[in-house]
Parts: C-alpha cells; sequence; structure tokens
C-alpha cells in the first residue's frame, strides 16, 4: 500500500494542519450549505485517512484545508464567509491498494457527490487516471495533478421564486409522455433565439412549449439530466456522449444545457423550466441513472465516487477486487445494498422532487439497483426505502426493468407503486407490423394493458408504459426504411447497436423516390402511431416520430451531438404531425380507450349481451380458441364498449363514454371484415384510418353493419352508433 497524504507537496495550496476560521461543522446535511455567514461542507468517506477541502480562487488558485472533525464516517468542517458561487472539491488520502479495493489518490481532484452544481469541462489526459496510464494495476499511484482537468462543484443557494408551483400529480390514466433530449428540442428550432436553443430555456420557450401543447401530450420524460461527462474513449474518437447515461453529478442540473452559464444560473434555469411547463399542464418526468457512474470500469478516470470510496461505493468482483461487478454494461455498478449509497440515491431524489418540483423518473437498467447479492430481488432495500418514503413513493415511478446481467430481464416483475417501460409490447408491435407470423394471441394482451404481466400483484393497466421506439434504437421513419443499422459515425465499425431490430423497411432498403414505397412507410409508420395510442397502458411518445425524423439509419446516436440527433423543425411532415395530433386528442376524449382497470370481458346487463370487450375475427363472429393460436391470423377486431368502464370519477360517479371498435389489419392484402350489428351496434362512425395521411376520413364516414373490404396493413376506429 501506498499512503503518500502526509507528503506535503501542494504547490498550489496552503499547508496541512488546522486553518484559522475553519470550524467544526456539521456531518449533516451532505454537500455544501450555506447558511447565510459561511458554508459547511461534509463528505462521506468510510476507508479515508484524511480528507481535503479544495476552494478554488476565480483565477483558478486553490487552497487546500484538512477537514479535521469526522463524524459516523463523514468528514466536515464549516468555512466563514464562503457562500454561494464558491468552487470547490476535495482531495482524499488512504491507502492505494487496487486488489483489495483501496484506489485513494490525493493527486485527484474529486468531485463533491452531492454538489448542487457543476462547472468546467472534464479535458482528456492522463492526469485523470489514478494509476498510471499505462499500467492500469500498477500498486503505485499516478502523481500527476488532474486539478485542470476536471470540473468542480459550486456552492450554490437558489431562494427560487416558484410563485405556488407544485408537482403536479397528473392521474396515469390522462398521462401521455413524450420522450424528449433537452438540447435536442430546440437546437434546430427557428422561433426559439439562438442564445436559448438546446438549453433548458429553449424546452421553457413558448415555441417549443406550444407544440407540446397542440400534440397533446401530458408529460416530457427528460433524457438524462444529472450532470453527466463523456467517456474517455468518445473524447480520444472527437465525439461526446450526448444522450447523458454518464452521471457525474446526481444533484447538479446538466451545466451543458444551460443558457446563463454554471456558476450555480443552471439551478435558477432548470427551476424556471419546471414552473413554465406545469404553468402549461405539463409534467416533468427525469431519467435517471443510479445504476452505474461515469467513472467506468477499472481503467477508468478518477473523478469522485473511485476516489472518495471505491469499495464503499462499488459493487466490486469477490474473486478479484481490482474489478468491478458490471450490471450495467458499463464498466460498474453501485452498491445501493450500502446505507451510504442508498441514501445518496434517496436524497438525490428527494431533492428533484423537493427542491426542484419535478413530477417523477424513469430509472436506467432498474433491475441493477434492484440486486441484493447476484439475483434481482423484489424484496431489496431499494424497493423497500421507496415504497416508504413520503415523498419519493408519491410521484411517477418508472423502470427500465432489465440490466446485462444474467437474470436481469424483470419486464412484469416489479412490485406496486412502479411502472415499467414495457419491453414486450414494443416487440410484439413491431413483430405484427413487420409481418412475423406471431398471430393476435399476444397482441391482444399488449392492446389492453397488458393483464398477464401486471395484474397478479394488484398494479393496473398503467404499470404498463407503452412504447414501440424510444432514444435507443431507430426512430419510427427508419423503423419503416431501414432493416440494417448505419451507425458507422460512432467510430466502432458498425459493431454497436442493435443487430435484431423486428422491423422492415417496406421493400426498399434506405431511401427512395418509389412513390408506392412512400406512401407504405407512411402508412406503416401511422399504424404503429395508432396500434400505441389506442393501446390501453400509457403510451409513451418518442419526440420526433410526429415529425417523420430519420437518423439516416443510426440505430445508436448516443454519440451523435449533431444533426443526426437534433428535431430538424424545417423537415416537418406536416401531415404525419396532424395526423399524430388526431390520434392523441380521440385518447384523451374517449376514457374507454385510456382504462384503469382490467377488462373482464364479461356480459353487461341491460345491454343485450354486449360485453366491455370483445374480440371479432374477419367473418364477424367472436374468436375461437383455434383463432387465439392461429400464427397466420393477420386481422382482429377489439370492441370496447363504454358502459363497461369499472372506475370513476372524483365524486364517485361511474364513467360512461362511447363505446369503439378498432380494426386491425397488418396482412399486406385487402381483406373482408364483417362489422357486428346488434347488440353490438347498429351503426359505425369511422373516426380515423391509417389509410389516409392526416388520418381523417373523407365523408360520408357513417358505416352501417356488414361485410367491409378493408385495405392491406391498415388500422381503423370507429365510434359506435346505436339507436335511442
Amino acid at each position: 500500500m501506498t499512503d503518500n497524504y502526509r507528503a506535503g507537496h501542494h504547490p498550489h495550496g496552503h499547508a496541512h494542519g488546522p486553518v484559522p476560521g475553519l470550524l467544526p461543522g456539521t456531518p449533516a446535511p451532505l454537500g455544501a450549505t450555506w447558511d447565510g455567514r459561511g458554508t459547511n461542507f461534509a463528505l462521506w468517506s468510510a476507508g479515508a485517512a484524511a480528507v481535503d477541502l479544495c476552494l478554488f480562487d476565480a483565477d483558478g488558485t486553490e487552497h487546500r484545508h484538512r477537514l479535521e472533525e469526522t463524524t459516523h464516517q463523514v468528514w466536515h468542517g464549516r468555512m466563514p464567509g464562503v457562500g454561494p458561487g464558491q468552487h470547490y472539491g476535495y482531495r482524499v488520502h488512504g491507502g492505494y491498494d487496487p486488489f483489495s479495493g483501496l484506489r485513494y489518490n490525493p493527486h485527484k481532484l474529486l468531485l463533491d457527490p452531492y454538489a448542487r452544481a457543476v462547472d468546467g469541462e472534464l479535458r482528456l489526459h492522463t492526469a485523470l487516471f489514478g494509476h498510471p496510464y499505462e499500467t492500469v494495476d500498477s500498486a503505485v499511484p499516478d502523481e500527476q495533478d488532474s486539478a485542470p482537468y476536471v470540473p468542480r462543484g459550486v456552492v450554490v443557494h437558489d431562494p427560487f421564486p416558484w410563485d405556488g408551483d407544485r408537482p403536479l400529480r397528473r392521474s396515469w390514466s390522462d398521462t401521455v409522455i413524450y420522450e424528449v433530449h433537452v438540447k435536442g428540442a430546440t437546437a434546430r428550432h427557428p422561433d426559439v433565439p439562438p442564445h436559448l436553443r438546446g438549453t433548458y430555456a429553449g424546452l421553457a420557450h413558448p415555441a417549443f412549449i406550444d407544440h407540446l401543447l397542440s400534440l397533446g401530450v401530458t408529460a416530457v420524460e427528460l433524457l438524462p439530466v444529472h450532470h453527466f461527462v463523456s467517456e474517455p474513449h468518445l473524447l480520444r474518437r472527437g465525439l461526446t456522449n450526448f444522450w447523458g447515461y454518464n452521471t457525474l453529478g446526481y444533484f447538479a442540473p446538466h451545466a451543458g444545457f444551460s443558457s446563463a452559464g454554471s456558476g450555480g444560473q443552471q439551478v435558477t434555469e432548470f427551476k424556471t423550466m419546471v414552473r413554465e411547463l406545469h404553468a402549461a399542464g405539463i409534467e416533468v418526468i427525469l431519467d435517471v441513472v443510479y445504476n452505474h457512474t461515469a467513472e467506468g470500469d477499472h481503467s477508468g478516470p478518477t473523478l469522485s465516487f473511485r476516489g472518495i470510496d471505491n469499495a464503499g461505493y462499488y459493487r466490486l468482483d469477490g474473486g478479484n477486487r481490482a474489478r468491478y461487478t458490471d450490471y450495467t454494461g458499463c464498466g460498474n455498478t453501485l452498491d445501493v445494498r450500502r446505507p451510504a449509497v442508498l441514501g445518496l440515491l434517496m436524497d438525490s431524489l428527494r431533492y428533484w422532487v423537493t427542491e426542484m418540483h419535478v413530477d417523477g423518473f424513469r430509472f436506467d437498467l432498474a433491475s441493477a439497483l434492484a440486486r441484493s447479492m447476484h439475483d434481482v430481488d423484489r424484496l431489496s432495500a431499494f424497493f423497500d426505502v421507496v415504497h416508504q418514503d413520503p415523498v419519493v413513493s408519491q410521484v411517477k415511478l418508472i423502470a427500465e426493468p432489465w440490466d446485462v446481467g444474467e437474470g436481469g430481464y424483470q419486464v412484469g416483475n416489479f412490485p406496486p407503486p412502479w411502472t415499467e417501460w414495457n419491453g414486450k409490447y414494443r416487440d410484439t408491435v413491431r413483430d405484427v407490423w413487420s409481418g412475423a407470423k406471431v398471430g393476435v394471441r399476444d397482441l391482444a394482451y399488449r392492446l389492453t394493458g397488458s393483464s398477464d404481466l401486471y395484474r397478479s400483484d394488484g398494479r393496473r393497466p398503467f404499470a404498463s408504459i407503452n412504447f414501440v421506439t424510444a432514444h435507443d434504437g431507430f426512430p419510427m421513419a427508419d423503423l419503416v426504411t431501414y432493416e440494417h443499422k448505419l451507425n458507422e459515425a460512432n467510430g466502432e465499425d458498425n459493431r454497436d447497436g442493435e443487430s435484431h431490430n423486428r422491423n422492415w423497411n417496406c421493400g426498399v432498403e434506405g431511401p427512395t423516390d418509389d412513390p408506392d414505397v412512400l406512401e407504405l412507410r407512411g402508412r406503416q409508420v401511422r399504424n404503429l402511431l395508432t396500434t400505441l395510442l389506442l393501446s390501453t397502458g400509457v403510451p409513451m411518445v418518442t419526440a420526433g416520430d410526429e415529425l417523420g425524423r430519420t437518423q439516416g439509419g443510426n440505430n445508436n446516436a448516443y454519440c451523435q451531438d449533431n444533426e443526426i440527433s437534433w428535431l430538424d423543425w424545417d423537415a416537418v411532415d406536416s401531415d404525419l404531425l396532424a395526423f399524430t395530433t388526431r390520434l392523441v386528442r380521440l385518447r384523451r376524449a374517449a376514457p374507454v380507450l385510456r382504462q384503469e382497470a382490467f377488462f373482464e370481458g364479461h356480459e353487461l346487463p341491460g345491454t343485450g349481451g354486449t360485453r366491455d370487450l370483445a374480440w371479432f375475427a374477419p367473418g364477424g363472429g367472436q374468436l375461437s380458441t383455434g383463432d387465439w393460436f392461429d400464427t397466420g391470423l393477420q386481422t382482429i377486431g377489439m370492441y370496447l364498449d363504454g358502459r363497461g368502464i369499472r372506475h370513476r370519477d372524483e365524486h364517485g360517479h361511474p364513467l360512461v363514454d362511447d363505446s369503439y371498435l378498432v380494426q386491425l389489419h397488418a396482412g399486406p392484402d385487402p381483406v373482408t371484415v364483417e362489422l357486428p350489428g346488434p347488440p353490438w351496434a347498429d351503426g359505425y362512425e369511422l373516426v380515423l384510418s391509417t389509410e389516409y395521411p392526416t388520418g381523417a376520413p373523407p365523408e360520408p364516414t357513417f358505416v352501417a353493419p356488414g361485410p367491409l373490404v378493408m385495405p392491406g396493413r391498415c388500422v381503423w376506429l370507429f365510434r359506435v352508433e346505436r339507436r335511442p
């Protein structure tokens, strides 16, 4: 082991020892807390031998102050006269023995895990690494000073004028999620002022909020906004991490999305964005990455957690503690089994709800958080703490229910009150519309809230977050244009990204001028969107799918901070936008399309024999057992009786809605379908058809019961009409 903390070589700082004016302070709260006259600094490290608080002048001069007080593994001290805007970091001393899990190195400036704001870029240099650059398993630490190359924390005090704002608490059944990247949303928006494009202020600009309101979505799910940095391997290739799944600061809004500066102003700008979105009735959900950090694997940089307490923050490989247990595919896994790490996670979540007013969270690779030893544990401390927390348990909680470890695919297995990204929904819907012969049995489950996944443990249909596309993968326009990924721009020889996308290019690979192919591709996009927005559960629309956005065949654009990823507001498919808007509004106006309880399939009293849910074969009869297991069946009718809604309004009155018939035909050729007559309906109004670019069918729209020829690859939505 090597312990250099008493060497006393500090060319840019003060000598160690008690510092005049440095007071004992308190161990709580963790982080840097200004009290009006000074700032209390508190840092958890179970194994440190000593901790230096490093304060930086405006010109970058560093002043080091030894924290002499430690309480329950928290090192603390109070600096009178230090206030908001102060830049700071830590140097932590102790043993350096990677094979024992010890990676203390006081030559590395470390970011406070509880920093409320971060300033400065991560600059690629060999000094970033705790080990000698060419010898990752060296028993001797690297002695280059990393301070010139790493971000620093900023002391923040932000008495923001919330003006009565609070989380919106919109019901799940009323929710339509719009997954969007803060920068990508407005980086090219012509109606957003240039200095605001790609920022929190840009997302809050009326030009973008008006788009959200006209589209009808009720919540934005923001790709990561916790402060993140780019991986060294990307910086070496001249690329950056665009998506942001490489978190360094769990309390700090990402400084790169701020138009106002990074000395703490980003906190105010983020809060302003939330307030403006709330004023428009739009919730803010954050995509959060608590499963791993930006420090990567054993060869990665020492930026914060690794140097503060490597064995305390991370899950180390039991057979070789110089390596990490990697359930995330990103090099490391945070060890939420440890109270201090679980406390960090919960403190962060509460902070974003209470101080930043966000409405919920989507947890990236959530299965990694639920592992006790190796298996995903439904009874883990993580679930227990979240469930009993009076703040966090009351907001929207969405799990990405898988990780890359063995047994990590856990769709349907997260406990109440969790909702889940329903990967089975995505796969089934893509299979159906790509022409795979999968029948309609699984599709019926997905259309009606996936009761096979969520009913047994008391959850409701809204436990299913339905999606066809997301940030990761092809956008919807590319899903019907490319069968093969084109990821060469990522610099990995097209090896990255998913190769099996369950998609179909409509007969031609890539762009084409063939009008028949273009018409079919447009209809296929409308089919996918219609299936998504007519399904029971909570729909998630990926930003740009309503505009016809393409990534040119790149299905892993995580490192493309450019026109590949940004929304192109000058190339909007206006018909598709009108179609999506029509579809969202139809859904929001019809409670029967967004049920809060699972369908029963029972006959409804006084209706003459109709059911709350019924399935029809093309010939007009209800589906038989044989039909359900016919993998060649590509046509199905879904009848939803609005008189059978099982939930009530806020006053306790039973909800009654119009009844609807959805006719879905995924086959390539026209088919004759029989629309059922009484008691199901006396007639039908065709309110939406994917045959037409905007979804609006030509007049007249009344259709009598009986046979009707349905074109290939089409969805019809009928409103049921009954005689008085």
